[in-house]
């Protein structure tokens, strides 16, 4: 090869190399300019309790839902109080919630408008026992009773790329209701077996639409525990996420019973109007007056009641 090809095959790579210097150069400066500019804003998250004075959770957790579609953000933070987060830059839905919870559920949590909070699935049980259903509530899913759940939410967020801190602001309120049950003039009390006495009620909702702060539809029957006096008084405190609206089925209490005969009987009571027309309904106050137990029978008396199947009783309720 002469050597005008050779110095001019030399010229060739050096301009190659020249040219692929160029190209990483100009990726590298690229890349460079792109991670200087990052999409995100540091936001600063505040939790006011003005709505719920008395609460104390452990822990909160924020979802940001964008505007435009896509999965939601999520941030956890320790105590009530807020913090600092980095968000991307957008337009968000927001929705807050108390996160130490145990006996709640949640699904579609990518979805605003569909978001939902919701108990998981009980059983009627006394004791060793599966008690009866009441009739008419046999389609009810049976659901445990809710933790205390808190909840807030913004339908329109800004977040923008900026050096000040910017400010979000939530205000939780309490999203379950608290239903107590006072049953007076209980006669026999004392001869209930131990652990005897258990409750349930029908027709309250299965759960909360967070977005929308809308209890859903399903119905499910909420079992609960009841704690005896021994002398004439039962009296039951549990939490429920409300009921599903006055035009839904009546609202039946049944108070489960096992004597220390072994005799089993549930006294059921349509409490449909004093759930209905609650002064309050996130506190409602079930009172009933008069539950005719039985007298066991002893010393070989009488007859022996089967103690293999649950005996009904309607206890009519003064409307």
């Amino acid at each position: 090869m002469s050597k005008a090809k050779i110095v001019k095959m030399k010229n060739m790579l050096r301009s190659v190399t020249a040219f692929m210097a160029i190209l990483i150069l100009s990726s590298c400066e690229h890349k460079e300019l792109c991670y200087s500019h990052a999409h995100t804003a540091k936001v600063q998250v505040i939790f006011d309790w003005k709505n719920a004075s008395e609460a104390n959770p452990e822990t909160m957790r924020l979802y940001l839902f964008p505007i435009d579609g896509g999965k939601a953000e999520m941030y956890e933070f320790v105590g009530k109080e807020g913090g600092y987060i980095q968000a991307p830059v957008g337009k968000y839905r927001a929705v807050c919630i108390n996160s130490d919870t145990e006996s709640i559920l949640y699904r579609n949590i990518d979805r605003f408008d569909k978001f939902e909070t919701f108990s998981p699935s009980g059983a009627l049980i006394l004791g060793s026992y599966s008690v009866p259903r009441v009739e008419g509530t046999s389609d009810e899913r049976v659901a445990k009773s809710p933790d205390r759940l808190y909840s807030g939410r913004h339908d329109d967020i800004t977040i923008e790329q900026k050096e000040d801190i910017q400010v979000m602001t939530f205000y939780p309120e309490p999203s379950v209701c608290r239903y107590r049950v006072t049953v007076l003039n209980v006669s026999n009390l004392k001869y209930i077996s131990s652990d005897g006495v258990s409750g349930a009620l029908s027709g309250m909702s299965g759960g909360l639409l967070l977005g929308g702060n809308e209890l859903t539809k399903e119905r499910v029957t909420v079992p609960f525990s009841v704690v005896s006096d021994g002398i004439s008084t039962l009296t039951a405190d549990f939490l429920v996420f409300g009921q599903t609206g006055s035009d839904g089925p009546p609202h039946k209490l049944v108070i489960y019973v096992i004597m220390a005969d072994g005799s089993k009987n549930y006294y059921t009571f349509n409490v449909t109007d004093q759930v209905d027309n609650a002064a309050d309904p996130r506190y409602v106050h079930i009172v009933l007056d008069g539950l005719p137990l039985p007298k066991p029978i002893v010393n070989g008396g009488g007859f022996k009641p089967s103690v293999d199947e649950w005996q009904n009783v309607e206890v009519d309720v003064p409307m």
